[in-house]
């Protein structure tokens, strides 16, 4: 029989009951996160917990650190980003759109010299919460777009939010406040980026991209796309050498 108080040693407030405590440990953990969570709407969950540990049970997780960096929207950006890194010696894993995880210490003046070296390149270091969210769900869109093999079939504002870990409308809300616009004009421009990409591809008729980027038609394709560009899909084939805008103008 288990007992709340241990006979044997008084000291032992749970006596036996180790797991009992582990339990009530674990749940009122989870419990405080949450509540964080809630009150903060954190825009990285990860680094809140790890700040959580940091301050409660003054834990310290030194050597980690992850940096939000706006306009990292391409490949390029990836490169040119890891490019700087490499440069000041700085360790990092897990180089991502618009993140990158530090894996040792970084100084200050090291930060400071990052900083600067990547807003000459157009990129730019966040540390406002707002911005930090409304990056994440730039960058979420623009991997659904331009580097998926299949495009989402689900509602965007389903896939978003699960993705994310947000309540839609509060992501809206705070997207459009940022940015000016709304997510899902955010998303047409960039399908029809895409759309010009695989014009310029040639090797999909507009039927096939219609489908590829599950438009219901081609003529709801075409018009969404003279609306967005002013041109209409087979005059922008004609033209040719006309570019594409980079992503991160976009």
């Amino acid at each position: 029989m288990r007992y709340l108080f241990d006979m044997e040693n008084p000291h032992n407030l749970f006596g036996k009951t180790t797991d009992i405590r582990r339990n009530i440990f674990t749940n009122t953990y989870k419990f405080l996160i949450m509540v964080f969570l809630f009150i903060t709407n954190f825009p990285d969950q990860e680094t809140l917990i790890r700040l959580f540990i940091d301050k409660t049970f003054h834990i310290s997780t030194p050597g980690w650190m992850k940096l939000y960096i706006k306009y990292m929207v391409s490949l390029r950006c990836k490169m040119l980003v890891a490019e700087e890194l490499q440069k000041l010696d700085i360790s990092f894993t897990e180089l991502d759109l618009g993140t990158v995880n530090i894996t040792g210490d970084l100084l200050p003046a090291k930060l400071a010299i990052l900083k600067s070296n990547l807003e000459k390149s157009g990129l730019e270091l966040m540390d406002d919460r707002k911005s930090i969210l409304t990056e994440k769900i730039k960058n979420l869109i623009i991997e659904m777009v331009h580097y998926s093999d299949e495009f989402p079939r689900v509602n965007h504002s389903e896939y978003i939010s699960n993705r994310l870990g947000y309540d839609y409308t509060y992501l809206a809300n705070i997207f459009s406040e940022v940015k000016g616009i709304t997510i899902q004009q955010f998303i047409i421009i960039h399908r029809i980026e895409r759309v010009k990409e695989l014009i310029l591809y040639d090797e999909l008729n507009l039927t096939e991209i219609s489908q590829k980027l599950h438009y219901s038609s081609v003529a709801y394709l075409s018009n969404q796309f003279k609306h967005i560009t002013g041109l209409s899909p087979s005059f922008y084939k004609q033209l040719n050498g006309k570019r594409r805008d980079n992503l991160e103008n976009v």
